[in-house]
């Protein structure tokens, strides 16, 4: 197979992801995630049939008509499996912040919104939080805003949550029970030293820290054909950069 040198590094992080997804039947992709769509779209494809994807922006792959409010109402029915929620900031207890940085009444930065992310974390089983940039800035000891919590009390209702994180540079999973992460594994060019550098928050950590696993020669085939050429009717300018390829 390619060596690493050969594979982008967002090429690792699409078939990371998607193979997470593997024995979900219904996955959904929020607006602006091409990384997350990609790897929803792998999945799919692997699965032969049996995985329904919904990406919302897509005119193929996208059942829904009435926008955002089906993807909750879906969410709320138990119908989807899978989905994925980033932020401007998340912290060691799995909580992300989407809506600024300082006092919320007066932030000195401001992010897009909360939106419905809170809904889909206390619904959606699978949740995968994920942020590309790996800095002290984004993953931070403590939001400054929690727009979604990453845990809740036992006396509420919750069958969603976060199970993993993915960022530039690490796999992380998400522990409920004790509210925080460990770290899985770490991208080519990185250590776990070198992560644990650039993570604002404490996470605990094996003895031995694998690499994450490079796409073996059939999975970039397929990325680089068929989920490639189905990234690009949602996200063309990501699939011209990556595979240089137009919708």
């Amino acid at each position: 197979m390619s060596g690493a040198a050969e594979i982008h590094i967002r090429e690792i992080l699409i078939a990371r992801i998607a193979a997470m997804l593997d024995g979900c039947g219904h996955v959904a992709v929020g607006a602006s995630s091409p990384i997350p769509g990609a790897a929803a779209l792998l999945a799919q494809a692997r699965s032969h049939g049996a995985m329904r994807v919904s990406v919302l922006g897509s005119t193929r792959h996208n059942f829904f008509t009435d926008g955002g409010r089906e993807l909750f109402d879906c969410a709320a029915q138990g119908r989807i499996d899978a989905f994925f929620l980033s932020g401007g900031q998340i912290d060691g207890a799995g909580n992300i912040n989407l809506v600024g940085i300082g006092d919320p009444a007066q932030p000195k930065v401001r992010f897009p919104g909360s939106f419905g992310s809170a809904y889909l974390a206390f619904l959606v089983p699978k949740i995968i939080l994920f942020r590309e940039e790996h800095t002290p800035r984004t993953l931070v000891e403590r939001v400054d805003f929690i727009s979604a919590p990453g845990t809740s009390g036992p006396d509420i209702y919750r069958p969603g949550g976060p199970r993993a994180l993915v960022t530039g540079r690490a796999v992380f999973a998400f522990s409920p029970e004790r509210a925080g992460f460990t770290l899985r594994s770490v991208h080519p060019g990185q250590t776990p030293e070198s992560v644990v550098a650039q993570t604002g928050f404490r996470f605990d950590m094996p003895d031995a820290v694998p690499h994450t696993p490079l796409p073996d020669a059939d999975t970039l085939a397929l990325m680089r054909g068929d989920v490639a050429r189905a990234v690009a009717e949602t996200y063309p300018g990501f699939a011209a950069q990556l595979w240089d390829l137009a919708a």
